[in-house]
């Protein structure tokens, strides 16, 4: 579990978990909204997914952002 404490956040920190979960031998990415994204025949494959996916996002305009992650 993650305990370092994020610009703005108060103590104590919050429960923190990985992005990455596996199902059935199929791997998934998740975002702090609950977006889940998968499946991916391995762990090393959702993480390319997820850095895809916020890359994406931060080419969108500020304003364009609905769901916007970090």
């Amino acid at each position: 579990m993650d305990t370092n404490i994020r610009a703005g956040e108060a103590t104590p920190t919050p429960f923190r978990s990985s992005r990455y979960f596996c199902v059935g031998g199929k791997w998934y990415f998740t975002t702090r909204e609950g977006f889940d994204s998968g499946p991916f025949a391995t762990r090393e494959r959702a993480e390319i997914g997820l850095k895809r996916f916020l890359h994406v996002i931060n080419m969108l305009p500020h304003d364009a952002r609905e769901l916007r992650v970090h």
